[in-house]
């Protein structure tokens, strides 16, 4: 007689497309762009070894270290800035409010534009000659808001919440309402309000949900590259060169393709051993539960 575990569990075959297809897109170019790095490559032609010398002076430059610290201040102003907006907004919109959902719908809108759109917008907008700036000069001074080095990181961290805190309300809108109505039931029986009920109740369940918005925001803060792009370049100087624009400067500008293949594995590097820090410290491997937060 067949056990129940043994008839419930798909066989190996059922993960194989997507070992496949995991394998064929992620595993194999990450593979290939660690051989490039410690090859010395401009585009054309067949890679030539080049042993450490990528990492050698990779290590000892000076813009390569402050973009990895640039990256981790736009990663951190977009966690700051976007989890308590995108955790309220998701509890409000997964409740039964009027015209919740004509408001929902009109506040993810940003997140249907592509980010290169989204960032050719906010350029036109924050034109110091024709856009917002020169409407209210009360309000932004001289306009040259990407002429100064808070001013552009301001700017870049404020269109990524733009764009990205939709997503993650909508991943704290699916978690909300998950949670079971007799846990809030429980909770007014003993006298909570709505204050005390999502501190002690919504909160707690959306841990998990905490997680993984958490995780999503720093690998897209350490990949974010068309922003900076469209929107600074880099600039003014090098003071929003993120390690994601700085590792294109390398191949694409100056056809550094080893030096950009280190970049880029840092990059993956960095990204992995945060989110494995974030999952351990929050112990969100260790939940068994199949509710949110049980």
């Amino acid at each position: 007689m067949t056990r129940p575990s043994a008839r419930t569990r798909p066989g190996l075959l059922w993960a194989l497309p997507a070992t496949v297809f995991f394998a064929a897109f992620a595993v194999l170019p990450l593979v290939l762009v660690a051989v490039l790095s410690f090859t010395r490559w401009n585009g054309l032609g067949a890679p030539s070894l080049a042993g450490t010398a990528n990492w050698t002076a990779l290590l000892h430059d000076p813009v390569m270290l402050k973009s990895l610290w640039l990256s981790a201040l736009l990663t951190a102003l977009g966690v700051l800035v976007q989890t308590p907006v995108s955790l309220l907004l998701g509890v409000w919109a997964a409740g039964r409010q009027r015209n919740r959902a004509i408001l929902s719908a009109v506040y993810f809108v940003p997140l249907l534009l592509s980010a290169t759109a989204v960032s050719v917008l906010w350029r036109a907008l924050l034109d110091p000659n024709f856009g917002l700036p020169a409407e209210a000069p009360w309000l932004f001074g001289d306009g040259n808001l990407l002429g100064s080095r808070s001013g552009a990181i301001g700017v870049l961290a404020f269109v990524g919440a733009w764009q990205w805190t939709p997503l993650h309300t909508l991943l704290y809108q699916g978690g909300a309402r998950a949670i079971p109505a007799v846990l809030y039931q429980a909770a007014e029986v003993d006298g909570a309000g709505r204050v005390r009920q999502f501190w002690h109740v919504t909160l707690p369940q959306l841990r998990n949900t905490v997680v993984t918005s958490t995780m999503l925001m720093v690998v897209g803060g350490l990949t974010t590259f068309d922003t900076v792009l469209i929107l600074t370049q880099g600039g003014p100087g090098t003071d929003t060169t993120i390690s994601a624009y700085y590792m294109y400067q390398q191949g694409f500008k100056s056809f550094d393709f080893g030096g950009a293949s280190a970049i880029a594995l840092v990059l993956v590097v960095v990204a992995t051993l945060i989110s494995l820090v974030l999952v351990r410290l929050s112990g969100y491997d260790a939940m068994a539960g199949t509710a949110e937060g049980i």
